[in-house]
């Protein structure tokens, strides 16, 4: 089973974690469920970026990137080449290594 790593968010997660899940689940799902409280004002319906985060290792391992969700991509802040919306991600089998941006277009953590 693929690990999951969250880096370190001044206030979400003062200090990371490796969890563990099944292939196949969102990203966010995963935070959830270990009491990371990523911002997701959509209620994951790929209709907002507040779940932007970006991919530091295993980007490739990860499901496919729909065009919604690269549209919704281009109004994220702090945008870069291996962002993805965490309620869209699903992982796949490789270990993957999250980082969670200190800002969401809604609101400045």
């Amino acid at each position: 089973m693929p690990k999951i790593f969250f880096y370190p968010h001044k206030i979400l997660l003062p200090i990371g974690i490796t969890v563990i899940s099944v292939p196949g689940k969102s990203i966010l799902d995963i935070a959830l469920e270990n009491k990371i409280n990523i911002e997701h004002a959509c209620e994951k319906s790929c209709a907002c970026c507040t779940c932007h985060c970006i991919i530091r290792k295993g980007f490739n391992s990860l499901s496919i990137c729909q065009e919604k969700e690269e549209d919704l991509l281009d109004k994220a802040w702090g945008l870069e080449k291996y962002s993805r919306l965490a309620c869209q991600a699903k992982i796949g089998i490789s270990d993957i290594s999250v980082e969670i941006p200190l800002y969401t277009l809604n609101q400045e953590s």
